[in-house]
C-alpha cells in the first residue's frame, strides 16, 4: 500500500502533515535550532508536551516566523500535550492555556492526554513527582471518561482543533469512543519497524482514528536521556544498522533512517522522528521521492517483534507506575 500524499486526514477534516518534527527536553539552544531548520527545510508539523519543558523555546521561534511573515499561523500544525499531572477534568483548561501561553498561539491543532496514567504534583512544574522513596506520586482516581469530557469543552471553547490520545490501550480507547461526543482524531504511540502495533493500526482505523508514530527510528538517543535522568535504560532496537534495512537504502541510495520513515508512511502513518542536528533534520524529510515496492514492505514487515519490540513502558522509566489502575501496558 504506496501513498504519496504529505498529509494525514482527520475524521473532522483536518489536515495533518505527514512527517512532522518531534522534540524532547534538549537546551533551549538545541530546540531553537532544531525548530528553525525543520521549518526551512519545509516541516509544517511541530509536536511537543507541556512535559517536554520547550514549549516556550518553540513558541519564541514560531512567533519569529509568523511575525516576519516566511509563515502564516494556518500552514502550521502544532500538537502538544496534557502532563501526566493534569490528568483529572478540572485541570485541562488550565494546563492548555500554559501550553498556548507558552507557544504564543491562540489554539492548538492537536491536544493530546499524553498518557493515560495520573500522577499527583505539588505544582505545575512538579512533572515527575517522587516520595522520598523514589516512586512516583499516583493519581489512582484517574477517570479516563471524565477526562475526555473535558478535552471536547477545549474543542467548544476553539482552543484546540482536533482531540486525542497517547500511550493509551485498544480497552482505554473503546471506552472512550463509546463515551465520546467528538471522538479522537488521533493517536500517538510507539511505533517503529520491530513494533509495528497491527492489531492497534486495525482497531485504530475501524474507528476512523489516524496514527502518529513515535520513535519511527527506534529512538537511538534515548539511552543519554534516560542516563542523564537516572532512569533505567530499555533495551533499544539497533534498526538503523539492520541488514535488511541497509540492504533497502542501498537500492534506493537512500539512508536506512529515510526508508525506516517512509515505510511507515506507506503504512498510512504519520511518523514524527526527533532530532536537533540540522543535517538529520534535513534528511528526515527527504522522504517523498521514492516508494518502497511489495516486496521491499513485506521484508520490512517482516522485522516486527511483537510486543519484545517495545521500549517505551512507563513502569520502565517510572518506577511505581506499573501499580496505576489504568497503566496502559499491564500484561505485555
Amino acid at each position: 500500500m504506496s501513498t504519496c500524499k504529505d498529509h494525514i486526514t482527520f475524521w473532522n477534516g483536518e489536515k495533518m502533515p505527514i512527517v512532522g518534527l518531534g522534540t524532547w527536553l534538549s537546551s533551549k539552544e538545541e530546540i531553537q535550532t532544531a525548530v528553525n531548520a525543520a521549518l526551512e527545510a519545509g516541516y509544517r508539523h511541530i509536536d511537543t508536551a507541556y512535559l517536554y519543558s520547550n514549549e516556550d523555546a518553540i513558541g519564541e521561534v514560531l512567533q519569529q516566523w509568523i511575525k516576519s511573515g516566511k509563515v502564516k499561523r494556518e500552514e502550521l500544525f502544532i500538537v502538544t500535550k496534557l502532563p501526566m499531572i493534569g490528568n483529572r477534568s478540572e485541570n485541562v483548561e488550565r494546563f492548555l492555556r500554559k501550553s498556548l501561553q507558552n507557544l504564543r498561539l491562540d489554539y492548538i491543532d492537536l491536544y493530546l492526554i499524553h498518557a493515560p496514567i495520573g500522577l499527583t504534583a505539588k505544582h505545575d512544574d512538579d512533572l515527575f513527582p517522587m516520595n522520598a522513596d523514589g516512586f512516583v506520586v499516583l493519581d489512582n482516581d484517574t477517570d479516563l471518561v471524565d477526562l475526555w469530557k473535558a478535552m471536547e469543552k477545549q474543542v467548544d471553547a476553539g482552543l484546540a482543533k482536533s482531540i486525542g490520545l497517547s500511550n493509551f490501550n485498544e480497552e482505554q480507547i473503546e471506552r472512550i469512543v463509546k463515551t465520546a461526543r467528538i471522538k479522537p482524531a488521533n493517536l500517538q504511540v510507539e511505533l517503529h519497524a520491530e513494533f509495528q502495533q497491527k492489531s492497534l493500526r486495525d482497531f485504530c482505523h475501524k474507528h476512523g482514528i489516524t496514527i502518529v508514530a513515535y520513535a519511527p527510528l527506534g529512538s537511538p538517543g534515548r539511552n543519554a536521556f534516560y542516563t542523564s535522568l537516572g532512569m533505567a535504560v530499555p533495551g533499544l532496537p539497533d534498526l538503523i544498522q539492520n541488514p535488511v534495512v541497509v540492504k533497502i537504502a542501498e537500492k534506493y541510495k537512500k539512508s536506512t533512517a529515510q526508508v525506516l520513515l517512509r515505510y511507515l508512511m506507506q503504512l498510512g502513518l504519520a511518523v514524527i522522528p526527533k532530532s536537533v542536528t540540522p543535517a538529520r533534520i534535513h534528511a528526515n524529510f527527504q522522504v517523498f521521492d521514492f516508494d518502497l515496492t511489495a516486496t521491499d514492505m513485506t521484508e520490512l514487515g517482516e522485522l516486527d517483534q511483537g510486543e519484545k519490540g517495545r521500549t517505551f513502558d512507563l513502569s520502565t522509566t517510572l518506577k511505581g507506575a506499573e501499580k496505576h489502575p489504568e497503566n496502559p501496558f499491564r500484561g505485555h
